[in-house]
């Protein structure tokens, strides 16, 4: 393993792996869902399994079957419309407490709202997930919509300056390998006075250690492999932008409650 990659791991945090065959999971008593959804699960079981992996996200889980997925590249789904070109996606989506949905070269990564239970969404994304490989539909409904689902970003431009060009390198053969292995992927938004934007996708999207990634492991190695790069910033869409602004607020309130709580307390904390 090279530094780089050792490095990025470290900085997401990764947890312990985990894999494990449908077929004992759906043997166990304790499995959780409706009677169609596990006679489904238990016949395909015999000819598919499905292993999954936890994430740096705990609300994000990324789901291998076993059989090639995009193949080469990656596409992601935040909404039904985009969904909408992608009958596995589509699907995915369907299912109560599915936010998101990001297909990698061999894997589908799930994320969901975090007040919904993995125990409670899992037999169904198995199900779908098993019922659509075994009866091989196209992952797309034409390869227009596949080619505009896929990243074109690190594709190196006649245009494109000497740095750009190896910044793209750069993330094309060693960041988005090391982000796909923990269900994410990174796209390349442009670069501007000394300062990589990106974008991060699938499970690093709100992910809490994304910030860790790009300082200690993204913005470190594009420093030392390009002296043009001073930093690296990460891009926000309009929704979580207002989330992260949302949250600032509310750290602001609660500190500033918890300052005031301890002015009273002090008399009969001291000695």
């Amino acid at each position: 393993m090279n530094s780089f990659t050792a490095t990025l791991r470290r900085a997401h945090q990764i947890s312990n792996l985990r894999k494990f065959r449908v077929t004992s999971e759906l043997m166990s008593p304790t499995v959780v869902g409706t009677p169609r959804i596990i006679n489904s699960l238990r016949q395909f079981a015999r000819s598919m399994f499905i292993q999954t992996e936890s994430t740096p996200n705990e609300d994000s889980l990324k789901f291998i079957p076993g059989h090639p997925v995009m193949g080469t590249g990656s596409a992601e789904f935040t909404d039904t419309r985009s969904a909408l070109a992608s009958p596995l996606a589509i699907r995915l989506m369907g299912i109560e407490g599915v936010k998101s949905v990001f297909f990698g070269p061999d894997f589908v990564t799930v994320s969901k709202v975090s007040d919904n239970r993995w125990n409670l969404m899992k037999p169904e994304i198995y199900s779908t997930l098993m019922e659509f490989f075994t009866s091989k539909q196209q992952l797309f409904r034409s390869e227009e919509e596949r080619n505009q689902a896929g990243p074109q970003d690190t594709r190196i431009l006649d245009t494109d300056s000497e740095t750009v060009a190896m910044i793209k390198e750069l993330l094309e053969t060693r960041v988005r390998p090391a982000i796909m292995e923990d269900g994410g992927d990174i796209e390349y938004r442009g670069f501007e006075d000394g300062t990589v934007k990106v974008k991060l996708k699938g499970s690093c999207r709100g992910c809490d250690s994304s910030t860790v990634t790009l300082k200690n492991g993204i913005e470190n190695m594009m420093r030392h492999y390009i002296p043009e790069v001073e930093r690296v910033e990460q891009i926000l869409d309009q929704e979580e932008e207002i989330a992260l602004d949302e949250f600032s607020k509310f750290e602001a309130r609660l500190e500033k409650t918890q300052k005031k709580g301890d002015s009273p307390m002090a008399q009969y904390m001291s000695p």
